[in-house]
């Protein structure tokens, strides 16, 4: 029936034998399998295909069937099916051309199309035979399904193993199995290393500081290999932020078991294949953790708080927080302070000439576009100083105290330095003597051997005196040991904190790292119309505490003029002249806001900004504007202006304005004259006759 199927349209194009196999592993230690497999060849010949007809395409062994993304041959393959160039595929079982169903059925249809035959041991198919289809298609299906089988048992083994914390995983370095139970190194270069990189990051707060710390001190970080000729061995190198973060975010330094904690990702690519990433999950999606599994290098609780100060001190951030780790800049009270009306964190901004002011604000609605002005923006200088003075009034009574633990800690990590570089002069003294002796027991005739160990043993020699100079440099420089020969005379300065605070060689970094030890936060509120600062100290015991910060005046408020000359200045013009004012205040004493004597811009300047009319403005009883005079006698304006002009009336001029003097006598005077002037009476003729022609 097989023969049956083999037409000659088959025989006219190649026959391809497909060989895969999903690892390596198999392909190294299963290799009657892919015996079996090249053999095909010969049962291709057998049903009439000739060897130059014959093409293998083996370039897919140890690679999974899962996927099409990176085999190449199975590419291949689907593509040369496609242009009708292949009379038949051979494979030892059609479950080895795919375990996707996608794959599978995309094959299966394209073969279908150009007619296309699939021959394994079971027999031969035609895709385009509805019964071979569904015969194939049955067992692509069941292939898939397989391989779901065989994983979940595997991963149902492995799951139940990992929640008793029995499954084996590669240790981070500082640990190693020792009859299925997690211990610490051997090594106590290694133990020590770790414990002080956990202690470093506790005074420091931030995984840089860990590695400027070691990088400054030239001390080395351990790692170990894992897989190949190198596997287990332990390699020392210089340690980077990558390293540091890995080792503090580890749970297995606390002595917690976890399994699951990265995952596999899948996500389509702009090329339209299959990416596999890993991500972290977060610590409320580890699917097994078990606590005080192990002995740990920290506790849990320290865990936790080193996981809250990595997420505090990060600068990319979705959320509006600000970071809270120590560092440069003047600012000290950088990251404590919270603004009180919207209760967000201030941000610092340097102005002023090369940045040398440094100012906090409350920019948030700036930053997320919602307005263009912020909250508030204070001087970091007076805020500082407010802080600063209660800091040393709060810890006045325990400087000797604070003192002798800063010796201690000081003392403790001198003598963690000098252990790490004792053991590294052990190390490399340990791998001289070991060179030594290999090469002391090789046959020295023996050249091709003798040279190459005679030549390691010099390197180790070189290294170990290259270390021992390194640490007679670092004992050169070491400042805390001259501070331990003047420890009595340094222990009576700290009776005067203040001095310590204030001296050049305390950096502001130091000096913000005392007060994240004491303070919390601090919740600022200025008020509005006054200027003051009102601070909410919220100490680390959780003490709280207000005060009073006064902030300078605006430069307009400090040089402007007190309510009390202003009103002084609106008394006096009523019956002064400006200069008359001016020699008054000279004569009393008085001067302005910029300690100058008060000239007569000065008072004119009061008068303007204050609209307060000076004595020559004000109006006196009998004075009448040019209108009013108009109006009173019935005549036009330039009427007025013209007995103005002849003098027949008194006037007073400010500016442009004049005042017309009216007293009895004037005022029959003008009304005789407004009555016997022909020119007035004809001019009020036709003023009335316009009027009277208007209102028709």
């Amino acid at each position: 029936m097989m023969e049956s199927k083999i037409q000659q349209q088959h025989l006219s194009k190649y026959a391809y034998i497909y060989l895969r196999q999903s690892s390596m592993g198999q392909v190294r230690f299963n290799q009657e399998s892919t015996e079996r497999q090249y053999a095909l060849q010969n049962k291709a010949q057998q049903m009439g295909w000739t060897s130059r007809e014959i093409k293998i395409l083996d370039g897919d062994l140890g690679i999974s069937g899962a996927h099409s993304d990176n085999r190449e041959d199975f590419k291949s393959l689907v593509a040369d099916v496609s242009m009708g160039k292949v009379g038949a595929v051979f494979a030892l079982e059609a479950s080895r051309l795919s375990r996707s169903c996608t794959d599978w059925h995309r094959l299966l249809e394209l073969c279908a199309m150009t007619e296309t035959l699939i021959i394994d041991e079971d027999g031969c198919y035609n895709p385009s035979d509805f019964n071979d289809q569904l015969l194939l298609g049955l067992k692509g299906t069941m292939s898939q399904a397989e391989l779901h089988f065989i994983r979940a048992r595997l991963q149902g083994g492995k799951l139940n193993k990992a929640k008793k914390g029995e499954l084996k995983c590669p240790l981070p370095v500082g640990f190693y199995y020792d009859n299925n139970m997690i211990k610490f190194d051997a090594d106590i270069q290694v133990r020590n290393a770790l414990h002080l990189l956990f202690k470093v990051f506790r005074e420091t707060g931030s995984a840089y500081g860990i590695v400027q710390y070691f990088g400054k001190n030239k001390i080395l970080f351990p790692k170990r290999a894992y897989g190949g000729i190198w596997k287990g061995k332990l390699i020392w190198g210089s340690l980077n932020h990558e390293r540091a973060l890995r080792v503090l975010q580890n749970p297995c330094y606390a002595g917690v078991y976890v399994y699951g904690r990265y995952k596999y990702h899948k996500r389509l690519s702009g090329e339209g294949k299959i990416q596999s990433t890993t991500i972290c999950l977060p610590m409320d999606a580890w699917p097994i953790m078990i606590k005080e599994h192990h002995e740990g290098y920290i506790s849990w609780e320290d865990y936790l708080e080193n996981q809250n100060i990595i997420a505090q001190n990060r600068t990319n951030q979705e959320e509006n927080i600000t970071p809270l780790a120590a560092r440069e800049g003047m600012a000290l009270l950088q990251g404590l302070l919270i603004c009180g009306f919207c209760g967000r964190r201030l941000t610092v901004r340097y102005t002023g000439n090369g940045g040398i002011y440094p100012v906090y604000q409350c920019n948030w609605k700036k930053r997320e576009g919602l307005d263009c002005k912020s909250c508030f923006s204070l001087g970091a200088t007076l805020l500082d100083q407010a802080v600063t003075q209660k800091i040393l009034i709060a810890i006045e009574p325990v400087q000797i105290e604070m003192a002798t633990k800063a010796f201690e800690e000081l003392e403790e990590r001198n003598n963690a330095l000098e252990k790490q570089w004792l053991m590294k002069i052990e190390r490399a003294r340990y791998e001289a003597q070991l060179a030594q002796r290999r090469y002391e027991d090789v046959d020295s005739s023996n050249r091709l051997v003798a040279s190459t160990l005679e030549k390691n043993w010099n390197d180790t020699l070189v290294a170990l005196e290259s270390i021992q100079s390194d640490y007679g440099e670092y004992q050169k420089k070491n400042v805390l040991s001259s501070l331990f020969l003047h420890k009595k005379n340094i222990m009576s300065l700290a009776q005067d904190l203040p001095r310590l605070w204030n001296a050049a060689s305390t950096s502001e970094k130091d000096k913000k790292r005392i007060l994240r030890l004491l303070i919390n936060d601090i919740t600022v509120e200025k008020f509005k119309k006054e200027p003051k600062t009102l601070l909410h100290i919220r100490w680390q015991g959780g003490a709280l505490e207000s005060i009073v910060v006064e902030l300078p005046q605006r430069t307009q408020d400090k040089w402007r003029h007190s309510s009390e000359i202003v009103m002084r200045v609106r008394e006096l013009a009523t019956t002064l002249t400006d200069q008359q004012i001016v020699d008054l205040f000279n004569q009393e004493g008085l001067i302005t806001n910029k300690n100058n004597p008060y000239t007569l811009g000065s008072i004119q300047w009061i008068r303007f900004k204050h609209k307060i009319p000076s004595v020559l403005q004000l109006r006196k009883p009998d004075e009448f504007t040019i209108e009013e005079v108009a109006k009173k006698f019935n005549v036009s304006h330039y009427v007025v202006r013209y007995w103005i002009e002849q003098k027949i009336v008194n006037t007073r001029r400010l500016g442009l304005k004049f005042w017309v003097l009216i007293d009895s006598n004037t005022e029959e005077k003008l009304k005789n004259k407004a009555e016997q002037s022909t020119k007035i009476l004809i001019a009020r003729e036709k003023r009335q006759t316009k009027i009277a022609g208007g209102a028709l």
